[in-house]
């Protein structure tokens, strides 16, 4: 498992019944986890002291309770800076464990001693298009969210790189992946994020399982002659690592080479010193 374990401004606490404790900055939120099935004693006391609850609903989706809690804060992660704020269904616009992978591939962006292009699609709030660009690559962030991308570009004038060469696009990531191909254009590295389930700014339906295949597809022929890495992660329930590590080892590894691994990402439980996992990346490298 790859863990992300290098954080000071947030931590996963505790983890007991469906829910899990996590302080960010100074704040204390519980929210749910669908992997969260055990159920052991809560003895902390921000079980009982939380500035905020995100309480699941049995009809589905649910809505946060405050206590005490700013409608925005923020929190670093070596040298970027993160503005957080509780939106619909429990997020908080940032995924803490996948700063593993941004660990990961800012080594490999800083030792590649080369201009270095990264497309980073379903690019969300820009953790991973921020961490790119901190490492000196050029990025170019896509999603259909207007929304994310005007947050992203808030993240990146708080972490000090509004001037950074990040192209901001609002789109379908298949949609701009085509035209891309079209115009001739190629990146060193691609990230992608994709969702379970998703629509376009157009109204364009994005389902994982029939989807993603395609784009992995598409995505290859955009690599550049000297590509450097290609990682997807993953959220989707029923998709191991092991299916990551195929539909980039087919589509990639005969024309490139390299090597890919997949493995699950989780973040560290300080209470029980366990591990709780959060998803799954595929990557490949050079």
């Amino acid at each position: 498992m790859w863990i992300a374990d290098s954080w000071k401004d947030y931590e996963v606490i505790d983890c007991s019944r469906g829910e899990k404790l996590e302080r960010w900055g100074k704040y204390l939120l519980v929210r749910p986890d669908p992997q969260v099935i055990w159920d052991t004693p809560r003895r902390h006391r921000g079980w009982t002291q939380m500035n905020g609850h995100y309480h699941r609903s049995a009809k589905g989706g649910g809505e946060w309770e405050f206590f005490r809690l700013p409608e925005q804060w923020t929190i670093g992660y070596k040298g970027l800076t993160f503005n957080l704020k509780p939106f619909s269904f429990k997020h908080t616009g940032l995924f803490p464990e996948q700063a593993a992978n941004w660990d990961w591939f800012g080594a490999k962006i800083r030792e590649a001693g080369r201009p270095v292009k990264v497309l980073n699609l379903f690019a969300y709030t820009g953790g991973a298009t921020l961490a790119a660009a901190q490492a000196g690559a050029a990025v170019t962030h896509v999603d259909a969210s207007k929304g994310m991308v005007s947050w992203a570009r808030e993240n990146a004038r708080s972490s000090g790189l509004e001037s950074a060469p990040i192209r901001w696009i609002v789109d379908d990531c298949v949609k701009f992946v085509e035209r891309e191909i079209r115009r001739g254009n190629h990146y060193d590295a691609i990230i992608m994020d994709p969702p379970s389930y998703g629509r376009g700014p157009k109204g364009e339906i994005w389902k994982i399982e029939d989807a993603i295949h395609p784009l992995v597809k598409l995505c290859a022929s955009l690599l550049s002659d000297e590509p450097l890495f290609f990682l997807i992660n993953s959220y989707t329930t029923g998709l191991a690592p092991a299916v990551l590590s195929y539909l980039i080892g087919t589509e990639i590894v005969p024309s490139k080479g390299g090597i890919v691994r997949s493995e699950e990402i989780g973040l560290p439980v300080t209470e029980s010193g366990l591990v709780l996992p959060c998803g799954a990346a595929g990557r490949w490298e050079a």
